[in-house]
């Protein structure tokens, strides 16, 4: 459950900000979003192999950048 306490004298603005950050840290939309339709398990096994597809293919893209290249150096932060 998610819950946000306000003192006397605050803002409501800053409470709804606050309450929608919670929200979307929590998962709460993409929950709703998932469970809106049904999915066949055979359509739920497609969805997560295309994922696992997609994640696969940002990890050596991720790996291929991570070699030395003349010239493209990144200064540190600080």
């Amino acid at each position: 459950m998610i819950e946000i306490t306000l003192q006397e004298g605050d803002r409501l603005e800053w409470a709804l900000k606050a309450f929608k950050r919670q929200v979307l840290r929590s998962g709460l939309f993409q929950e709703l979003r998932r469970r809106r339709h049904y999915v066949k398990p055979s359509e739920a096994r497609q969805l997560k192999d295309e994922a696992a597809l997609r994640r696969a293919r940002a990890a050596a893209r991720r790996a291929a950048g991570k070699g030395v290249r003349s010239g493209a150096r990144r200064t540190p932060r600080r």
